[in-house]
């Protein structure tokens, strides 16, 4: 039996695309099953869909050439979110090296080629490296170049620049990260966090094939909130500087109104009282902020202890192989 690669596909309301993306795989997946002695699976994860993209994946999996490896569908009961997505894709996977990769073929599939060759010279992880990001816009280019480039300075794991999840992954790698048991998942940066020998593979990005894209700018900043909180506590940190830079301002400004108090005998004549109120103001802006990130910290908390599975799965409309525990 050949090497078992599988390819793992979150995929949420993608019926415009899906039929191009399962071709394009294939593909790509039986030219490396003549080439490499490659046995594949294609596992799809249906993070509930409300089009046409279960039936459309169920049909994968009835159609698909005996011989030619297999598709999976993992049916989720509802929608979860992409990363939980990503996850429970990651956990079912039973390859020896597993590629995750979106649906929108945005991400090239036949970089998985060149990533497969790394993983056979020695690479552990194999992560695309985005050299072009057509089709976004100047403010999405420019707010996700500043992202990546803070999360690198804030946090103490090496977190690759203009990456996404799009990389392969070796088994010894899979199973650390799916040992990892946090609820709020943020896979571009625990895949580095485990470590080993991980290598780029730089490709140029492919507009949206077709179809609109599910991260609204909401979810973009959602996401980028989610690395930074994940992986550094470094806004709870800065909350505290500016509460001690206040306090400054505050103390300095409180000696100013003592003084003219002395001065004056009184504070009748005192002018910038608007000034002060804005000062009380901002302070209490301050703070709510930081009961703000205190918040989400401590909401962190209480999803880890309430030890609720990541997701749940649809037996009846997945189509699951025969047996689901990983290989090796």
């Amino acid at each position: 039996m050949g090497t078992l690669v599988s390819v793992v596909v979150p995929c949420y309301n993608e019926a415009a695309v899906i039929d191009a993306t399962y071709q394009r795989l294939t593909t790509v997946m039986d030219s490396l099953s003549a080439s490499k002695d490659v046995d594949y699976e294609l596992v799809f994860v249906n993070d509930g869909s409300q089009d046409q993209t279960l039936s459309l994946l169920q049909g994968f999996h009835a159609s698909h050439p005996k011989g030619r490896g297999q598709v999976v569908v993992v049916c989720l009961a509802r929608n979860f979110g992409h990363q939980v997505a990503l996850s429970a894709g990651l956990e079912i996977a039973r390859g020896d090296a597993v590629v995750a990769i979106d649906a929108d073929l945005q991400d090239p599939p036949e970089v998985i080629e060149e990533m497969y060759q790394r993983y056979l010279d020695g690479a552990d992880v194999a992560y695309g490296l985005r050299n072009q990001r057509p089709g976004d816009g100047v403010f999405k280019w420019a707010a996700t170049r500043v992202f990546y480039r803070l999360l690198s300075r804030i946090t103490r794991v090496d977190i690759p620049l203009d990456t996404g999840d799009f990389r392969l992954i070796n088994r010894r790698v899979l199973d650390v990260l799916n040992s990892m048991p946090e609820r709020h998942r943020y896979i571009r940066g625990m895949v580095p966090w485990v470590g080993f020998r991980q290598e780029p593979v730089s490709y140029d990005r492919d507009r949206r094939h077709s179809g609109e894209s599910k991260y609204s700018y909401s979810r973009l900043f959602g996401l980028a909130f989610e690395g930074i909180t994940s992986f550094s506590h470094t806004p709870l940190r800065l909350a505290y500087i500016i509460g001690f830079v206040v306090a400054l301002f505050c103390l300095i400004y409180g000696g100013f109104v003592v003084a003219t108090v002395l001065i004056q005998g009184s504070t009748d004549g005192i002018k910038g009282w608007a000034s002060m109120m804005v000062a009380i103001t901002f302070l209490g802006s301050v703070q709510l902020i930081t009961l703000g990130l205190l918040g989400d910290y401590i909401g962190r908390i209480y999803d880890e202890v309430k030890r609720r599975p990541l997701y749940v799965v649809n037996d009846d409309q997945s189509r699951l192989p025969p047996d689901p525990t990983p290989r090796g």
